[in-house]
């Protein structure tokens, strides 16, 4: 229970901003994890049938064969990267937010600040600290995206080279 209050102290201090970055951030993580399941659960299953598939076909020598076998290894490449556009889209969504966060904070404390006819080092101070919160949160969300993004990338090209591989084209 302690840590939602953290948490929500956090987003406090750090503005509505936040509520986005956490959104994005929930989004991209429900996709990352789709892929990794996907790719580590499903796709073998799909792998052994298409190659099974494969290796009962009569004709695996002509041309037609072989575009067939270009066409299933496609397939298979593309559902291995699907939603990739997306989980970069939300991991560039992230700083951007964080920057919008901390954009809007800065007008915040400088509109309090001519309001109230004060240029005090410790009201600008404490409204600096608070606007830089957003782009902090931003740029650690899209880090936590980044690395297990471009491990997914990889792992998907190695299993669409490794299906290609067990297609054999005589």
């Amino acid at each position: 229970m302690e840590l939602i209050y953290t948490i929500l102290d956090f987003i406090d201090k750090g503005g509505w901003v936040l509520w986005w970055i956490g959104l994005v951030l929930f989004l991209m993580w429900t996709f990352i994890i789709e892929r990794y399941w996907y790719i580590y659960s499903e796709f073998p299953k799909e792998a052994r049938m298409m190659i099974a598939q494969w290796n009962a076909r009569e004709d695996t020598k002509s041309w037609q064969a072989h575009r067939i076998r270009e066409a299933w290894v496609s397939i298979a490449r593309e559902a291995l990267n699907q939603r990739m556009l997306l989980i970069k889209t939300l991991i560039a969504i992230c700083p951007l937010l964080g920057l919008l966060g901390t954009v809007t904070g800065m007008i915040d404390v400088f509109e309090s600040m001519s309001g109230q006819g004060s240029g005090s080092a410790r009201q600008m101070a404490g409204g600096i600290f608070k606007a830089t919160i957003p782009t902090m949160a931003g740029m650690v969300s899209a880090l936590s995206g980044i690395f297990f993004s471009s491990r997914l990338e990889q792992t998907a090209y190695i299993k669409s080279h490794q299906l290609a591989d067990n297609l054999p084209h005589h």
